[in-house]
Parts: structure tokens; sequence; C-alpha cells
């Protein structure tokens, strides 16, 4: 079920930041674009990942970190794959690791795209269910 590539599935016009934008910055890109993670990048290249969850154990106000540099709160050893794998490599990384998104990097580190939990969880409800389920309304009706 998961044998088809990830660069077929990936979101790749990713949002990002650079290192030095503020926590602010990224707090408010994630509740306007309604997202849990920002990789963070630098000349194209992959250097860190901030997350809903970094602000959680951060234990701060949203004021207290509105000033603070991305840099010092990201997480710098990340967990990628390259675009030519299988979504089931992704499945695997967030199964084993308990993560929500794995950015997806080319042999150079850039930053291609990125896929998430919820990625995941569309693609094996598309390949379970039909677009289009009119045709099955009715006889489930009787």
């Amino acid at each position: 079920m998961m044998n088809e590539l990830v660069h077929t599935h990936m979101t790749k016009n990713v949002i990002t930041l650079g290192p030095d934008n503020t926590l602010g910055e990224a707090r408010d890109i994630m509740l306007s674009k309604r997202i849990h993670h920002l990789p963070i990048v630098e000349d194209k290249k992959l250097v860190g990942m901030v997350t809903s969850w970094d602000f959680f154990k951060l234990g701060l106000s949203a004021e207290e970190f509105k000033n603070m540099k991305i840099s010092e709160v990201m997480t710098t050893k990340i967990a990628t794959l390259d675009p030519d794998q299988h979504l089931g490599a992704v499945a695997e990384v967030l199964m084993e690791h308990l993560f929500h998104a794995v950015p997806i990097v080319n042999d150079k580190r850039e930053l291609l795209g990125i896929v998430t939990s919820t990625d995941i969880l569309r693609y094996g409800h598309r390949k379970e269910y039909p677009s289009n389920l009119d045709k099955f309304i009715p006889e489930n009706m009787v």
C-alpha cells in the first residue's frame, strides 16, 4: 500500500524560516497557516526544525519568547528522507520515533519538501475510499 515514492506525495512549497528569525515570527506563521512544523533553512539547506511542541516545552508566555531567536530552541538532529524512498519509510520513521513530520532533502541536505502524519493519514484514506462516495450512499441507506 505504501510503495509509492515520497516525492509524489510530499508538500513541495514548504514554509520555512531561518535560524535568525524569532520564535514570535514562527508562532505567528504556525497559527495563521495552521501548521505544526517549520523547517529551518540556511542557504536552502535544512539546519533545524521548530515544532508546536517546542513552544509548549518552553513553558513561557508568547510575550516571553517573542524575541528569542529560533536558533536557541530549534532541533538540529533531524530524521530526513530522500524523495525517492517509499511512503512506507516515512510511516516507519513517524511511528518509530513518534514524530509527526519528516523533511525530505537531497544529497546536499537541501530541503525539497515535507511529509507529515496528516499526509500519511490522507494517503491511506484516499487509497481505502473512492473519491466519489455517491454511488455507495443509496446502497447503505436501504
